[in-house]
């Protein structure tokens, strides 16, 4: 699509709605002409406190214009947020006309839509009047608008409960038995890359034990800790236990409120590991499927099936883990809804307290990407997450966190359903930004937050680079510290 930016530069926000409204248009910046069939002229001024957007919109043979005008009050960032939100309104009612639907969360564009529930529960507003303005202002969809609220009502009575110095921690392990189809996680094949686990394990070790030392200096506390990957249990149960063992060397643990570890594919679980796991204190286990149905996990190129998931979750539950945590998949190739359907209600009996319901996203490095592979379309994949909804409450889950992807089938959501008292508070934490999160390991994302301030700082992506730049762990450690010590202890 043609676009034509006048009075602004906010391409980013632009970008956005267009993927959402036309997942099928990519965007080309230049002057709108009479011969682009596909374009929209979106101009921003500005005047007496307020900014006014104004939209013309040209696709699928028809034209549609959309004015916007929202006042601008406050900080600069947050009159920055106000432009933006005008633009995305601007530009949604527009395409709202053309092609004469709405999809689910509205004009709402961003990776946390329960961020406008939090703000306006924050001002004040009661539940009812922030479903109102989520649906009336922001076109989002009864059912998604209570999924906001729900989202939005957990993660600030979490906040509640935190205190100034707390902090989560993540360890990766990007290794995996084999590549999922739909992956584009940095997660190297084992049968392909076993030689670099035991070099990878050492240069994590030597990360620890540093990391340690720096977050003791800063008088910080862990509150939640998350082993995440690739396939954590594709270590042996004897890695398992030195990796284990050196963070608990490294770190005072006596706070922590949970501990989680991706045992995702059955094919790495077996009584050992889980004893290991036991043993350390773990409270949390999240096995993941993606789907019961055999064909579907043929065609996502997993080299095991839906029994070898059973067998997986009876030893898991044998064990006596005080969570459990299951992860489906929405839109999967070769799924279809009443295959979603029965992966569901399996999954649900298996007594998981924990169910987490993604949506496909087709990224740009997975296989299914490449190979143009056929997956369910939007409307398939509405009629899966429309039974998900109504079937996980019947079976006492109530949402507690959500978020959204680039390019996921439908511009739908990822929500985690818990159980009363089972919600994942690592999962809460880094979804609504709530304190740091420091990442360690290969392609680690460490998080800052404190102070109204939030910066990022990444390690090397891939297992080898990762080991052989052991500067760029240090460095992304004295950042860390940085922070901390320019904000403050508690920031």
């Amino acid at each position: 699509m043609k676009l034509e930016l006048i009075g602004h530069d906010e391409k980013y926000a632009v970008e956005q709605s267009l993927l959402t409204l036309f997942p099928d248009e990519r965007p080309v910046y230049g002057p709108v002409t009479d011969a682009d069939e596909s374009a929209a002229r979106i101009t921003m001024g500005e005047d007496a406190g307020s900014v006014c957007v104004t939209t013309e919109l040209r696709c699928g043979g028809k034209t549609c214009t959309d004015c916007c005008r929202c006042p601008l009050e406050g900080t600069d960032y947050e009159k920055e947020g106000q432009r933006r939100h005008a633009l995305g309104l601007s530009f949604f009612r527009a395409a709202r006309q053309v092609l004469g639907t709405s999809p689910a969360w509205g004009s709402l564009t961003g990776v946390r839509p329960s961020k406008v529930a939090v703000s306006l529960l924050r001002e004040g507003k009661s539940p009812a009047a922030v479903l109102a303005e989520l649906e009336d202002t922001y076109f989002v969809t009864p059912r998604r608008a209570r999924l906001a609220l729900e989202a939005a009502e957990t993660g600030l009575r979490v906040q509640r409960e935190l205190k100034p110095n707390d902090i989560s921690l993540y360890v990766g392990i990007p290794f995996c038995p084999t590549r999922c189809a739909y992956c584009s996680f940095v997660a190297q094949s084992v049968e392909k890359s076993f030689a670099l686990v035991e070099p990878y394990l050492a240069a994590l070790f030597d990360e620890i034990g540093q990391a340690g030392a720096t977050i003791r200096s800063l008088g910080l506390s862990v509150k939640s800790f998350y082993m995440g990957g690739g396939t954590p249990t594709t270590l042996s149960a004897e890695q398992m236990d030195r990796l284990l063992t050196r963070l608990e060397q490294s770190f005072d643990l006596s706070s922590l409120a949970e501990s989680t570890i991706e045992a995702g594919r059955p094919d790495t679980i077996d009584p050992e590991k889980l004893s290991v796991l036991r043993a350390h204190g773990v409270t949390r286990v999240s096995v993941n499927p993606q789907t019961m149905e055999d064909h579907v996990l043929a065609a996502i190129g997993r080299r095991h099936s839906a029994d070898d998931i059973r067998r997986a979750m009876r030893e898991v539950m044998d064990a006596g883990f005080p969570h459990v945590n299951m992860d489906l998949i929405a839109g999967l190739p070769a799924d279809t809804p009443a295959g979603f359907r029965r992966s569901l209600d399996e999954v649900i009996a298996m007594g998981a307290d924990n169910i987490t319901v993604h949506t496909l996203s087709l990224k740009k490095g997975s296989r299914l990407t490449l190979e143009g592979s056929r997956i369910p379309s939007a409307d398939e994949v509405a009629q899966m997450l429309d039974y998900a909804d109504p079937a996980l409450r019947k079976h006492g889950f109530e949402p507690y966190y959500l978020y959204r992807q680039k390019y996921m089938s439908g511009s739908f959501e990822n929500v985690g359903w818990t159980k009363p008292g089972g919600e994942g508070l690592y999962n809460i934490y880094i979804m609504e930004e709530l304190h740091s999160i420091l990442s360690l390991g290969a392609g680690g994302s460490t998080k800052m937050v404190g102070g109204g301030l939030i910066r990022r700082a990444f390690n090397a992506k891939y297992p080898k680079e990762y080991i052989d730049l052991a500067g760029k762990r240090a460095a992304n450690l004295a950042a860390f510290a940085d922070f901390y010590q320019k904000e403050g202890d508690t920031p």
